[in-house]
């Protein structure tokens, strides 16, 4: 049997080492996570001696496995692997991993190394669901993190680069490196390349109205006649707007004005330290509520139909929860509601909900809740977390290991233009809602000095999740629809949170899938629902036109005597920078 090269066995020893040092590393850190983010109980406790002795001896013949495989190898072509990456894993897609026998045991060993702490997660006792959810989100980081493609010794790309480019991609590595210690984040994408208001958000409008909270865009139409009632759009306050108008071909205001509708939209202020004051009754009260009153008056509409995304459709739902209670007449102002990825019911939040339990919710409420910023670098690393090997480990390597710039991209340079939160505003969403999930609760919370009920918010209403959405569960918001008042259309688009609602029609991509049957839960409906290919841009655009109340002569003319046009769109608000 011919043999490997002679720094293999000593290698081969060292990983088999390491990989029972790193899961009881991981023990530990576990352990430290789980005190510090306030879980009960002795998150770290051992299985029972039987079952960690399975686990053990399993991977150490996985071990054994991988050894024997390298020895019949030689210095010949690989063996059949012992262990594959997990389906859409890159990171080891390049054939050095596998020409190597080194890297190629480093590459299985890891994975190897991975699998056991992964087994031995979901063998640790755990006191409830979200302690063992807590887990695994935190092995998933500690495995991530230990890449071996994450580091110069162990990633052979790095090797094949430093020699082909003769150590400059080294030295371009150390500068991209040093460049985002400026920036205080990755580079995700090539900024230099775009410009808001000069090749993003380049839809034609006026700022029309502005206050404190966001500033109010008209849209200027681009058909002859329009509905008669006009549309309002509420994107989420934790990202920018213009997500929704990124380049024209991909442009959801853009689409909606091209469908016949005068369109408003809110673009929230990135909040600074003067801003540090405001709450959820601020963004209630001086975003969509502001905005369907002017919308209203410069239109002379009797009556608005919104769209809200994300924690925009939050708000938004929370408001027409106010004009409810406040009375019908107030309510009277809304034709339709829209809901794209909205969380109503807060039962089930994925893994964001993982990073807010009662201790670490006291701790920021003691920091921030009377006053101060929730940072917006802060918010992008919880984000980039859920996602890290796509949105933190594939730049490192990248950028710093092979020395490379990434390409220009416009959804992440949108992805990467944080923005801040008010701390009054954050806590008080994190903990009547992700915590107490109370908005579902008739009258249990006060909102702009009124009780809310959704169950009051008797407008048609159309919700759209996506399946493989991250964020917000499709099935936790297919139960938006129980708690609203008025009739519901739900349907599931493909993809996540991003690619599931900016699917042009245009393009005519990925599928959806609707049931008129919303009385089963999210499995029977799913089981029951039709799927229709393209985009669901079309399927909500023939819905609203249900609630348009006819149609009129388009206005050239943004604004009126009283709200006159302040700038054009974008408006300034979102170039504010966090």
């Amino acid at each position: 049997m011919s043999q490997p090269p002679d720094p293999f066995f000593p290698a081969m020893q060292n990983f088999v080492r390491a990989g029972q040092a790193l899961a009881q590393n991981f023990l530990g850190f576990l352990n430290t996570q789980q005190q510090a983010a306030g879980a009960t109980g002795d998150a770290s406790a051992l299985p029972d001696a039987r079952q960690l002795a399975t686990l053990q001896q399993s991977f150490l013949d996985r071990q054994s496995q991988l050894w024997n495989s390298m020895l019949s190898r030689g210095d010949g072509a690989p063996a059949a692997p012992v262990v594959d990456p997990e389906p859409g894993d890159r990171r080891f897609s390049s054939p050095e991993w596998r020409s190597s026998p080194i890297f190629d045991y480093v590459r299985q060993a890891y994975l190897i190394n991975s699998h056991f702490i992964r087994e031995l997660v979901e063998a640790l006792p755990a006191e409830d669901a979200k302690t063992r959810d807590r887990a695994r989100f935190l092995a998933r980081q500690y495995i991530d993190a230990m890449s071996p493609a994450n580091f110069a010794a162990t990633n052979p790309e790095f090797v094949k680069q430093a020699v082909e480019t003769r150590g400059r991609s080294i030295t371009e590595g150390i500068e991209n490196l040093i460049e985002d210690f400026g920036k205080g984040r990755i580079s995700m994408t090539d900024e230099s390349v775009f410009e808001i208001g000069g090749n993003l958000a380049t839809t034609p409008g006026a700022v029309i109205f502005e206050n404190e909270v966001m500033q109010l865009i008209q849209y200027a139409p681009t058909t002859a006649k329009v509905a008669v009632r006009p549309l309002l759009i509420v994107p989420p306050c934790i990202n920018k707007f213009y997500i929704l108008d990124l380049q024209p071909e991909n442009s959801f205001v853009r689409y909606a004005i091209g469908q016949g509708n005068t369109v408003f939209l809110v673009s929230w202020r990135n909040p600074k330290a003067e801003q540090g004051h405001l709450t959820w009754d601020d963004y209630l009260e001086q975003g969509p509520l502001a905005a369907i009153d002017k919308v209203r008056e410069i239109c002379k509409a009797d009556k608005v139909n919104t769209v809200g995304w994300c924690v925009g459709g939050t708000i938004l739902s929370g408001a027409l929860g106010v004009l409810a209670a406040r009375g019908e007449d107030e309510l009277a102002k809304v034709a339709s509601l829209t809901l794209l990825t909205t969380l109503l019911d807060f039962s089930d939040t994925g893994e964001i909900g993982l990073f807010i339990d009662e201790k670490s919710l006291a701790a920021r409420e003691a920091a921030m809740g009377e006053g101060g910023l929730m940072k917006g670098g802060e918010l992008a690393g919880v984000f980039s977390s859920l996602r890290a090997n796509d949105l933190v480990w594939n730049y490192v390597s990248n950028n710093y290991l092979k020395g490379q710039k990434p390409p220009a991209f416009d959804l992440l340079y949108w992805n990467s233009d944080s923005t801040n939160l008010p701390g009054p505003f954050a806590c008080w969403y994190m903990r009547n809602l992700y915590l107490d999930n109370s908005l579902g609760v008739p009258g249990k919370l006060e909102m702009c000095g009124a009780r809310v009920d959704l169950g009051k918010v008797a407008v048609p209403n159309y919700v759209l999740a996506t399946r493989e959405d991250h964020i917000v569960p499709w099935q936790t918001s297919y139960l938006g629809t129980r708690l609203l008042g008025g009739p519901s259309r739900f349907v599931l688009g493909a993809s996540g949170h991003i690619a599931g609602v900016i699917n042009p029609a245009s393009k005519n991509k990925r599928s959806f899938w609707s049931n008129d049957d919303l009385q089963n839960d999210a499995g029977g409906w799913l089981a029951g629902a039709q799927e229709h290919k393209g985009s669901w841009w079309s399927d909500w655009s023939a819905w609203l036109k249900h609630y348009a109340n006819g149609e009129r002569a388009a206005r050239v003319k943004l604004g009126n005597a009283k709200h006159k046009t302040i700038e054009p769109a974008p408006g300034r608000y979102v170039k504010e920078t966090a």
